[in-house]
């Protein structure tokens, strides 16, 4: 890795240590493309392990077709999730521990098989998957004012922050992923929905995406890993003092999480 590959995930570690948002990677590296910011990435990540951290999942983004719109591209992105970003269900998140964040729900796959792209399939995600939860992502950017084009989220870990997931564990037999009905509230106020389908038609073909699109960095998807399949709705803004609720119905039920 070039040395200003390496200075970003510098940037971004003291970014996210002192809670000050530094400008977008692409303000400074014009030509910066997406290969490249999925090294700083992977840098970043590598940091993270060797000072005691550890890989517990990975999250997928841009999995709407209207997300995709925005930064003009056609394929979601993904970032790592770390032990250290778990938090419990109705549980309590200290402000001070992000700069900007916004909350997402989305289905949680718990898997209990390797999946080794490049030709993983939805049948095989299925196959792989121990259960699914409802979860609520909490995401982030070190980068000031959310001013990022595809390749400054990709280097910021896909905008990844913190995670929560639900109670209930369903095994992919009882349930329909298409069908899934999700209802997303802020203090008790509704404030959007979103079904499985808006997720690349299936949150199970983001996984598959996912195990493909790591075969390329010479990376998998590993039993007992946690991955986040996509966000099914917009994300909401988060300050100190807000409650968040994910309603996805009776058979997933409720995640939530407070910000103090």
């Amino acid at each position: 890795m070039n040395a200003s590959l390496t200075e970003w995930s510098a940037r971004f570690l003291k970014a996210e240590k002192t809670g000050i948002g530094i400008s977008a990677p692409t303000s400074e590296i014009t030509d910066l493309d997406v290969e490249d910011a999925y090294q700083i990435q992977l840098e970043t990540i590598r940091r993270k392990i060797q000072s005691g951290l550890e890989v517990s999942g990975k999250k997928i983004g841009l999995t709407s077709k209207a997300m995709q719109e925005v930064l003009g591209v056609d394929e979601p992105d993904y970032g790592h999730l770390l032990d250290g970003m778990k938090v419990e269900n109705d549980g309590c998140i200290s402000s001070s521990r992000l700069i900007q964040p916004k909350v997402e729900a989305e289905v949680a796959f718990i898997l209990k098989k390797d999946l080794h792209g490049p030709h993983i399939t939805v049948d095989d995600v299925i196959d792989a998957t121990d259960y699914v939860v409802a979860s609520i992502e909490v995401v982030d950017s070190r980068v000031m004012d959310w001013k990022i084009k595809l390749p400054d989220t990709v280097a910021d870990n896909a905008s990844s922050g913190l995670y929560i997931l639900g109670n209930r564990k369903i095994h992919l037999s009882e349930i329909d992923l298409p069908s899934i009905q999700m209802s997303l509230y802020k203090n008790g106020d509704f404030m959007n929905q979103g079904t499985g389908e808006a997720v690349l038609g299936n949150p199970a073909a983001c996984v598959a995406w996912l195990a493909n699109k790591l075969h390329r960095f010479k990376g998998s998807l590993k039993a007992g890993e946690v991955i986040l399949s996509g966000a099914l709705s917009a994300a909401i803004e988060a300050k100190a003092g807000d409650h968040f609720s994910a309603d996805f119905g009776e058979k997933l039920g409720k995640v939530s999480v407070y910000f103090k």
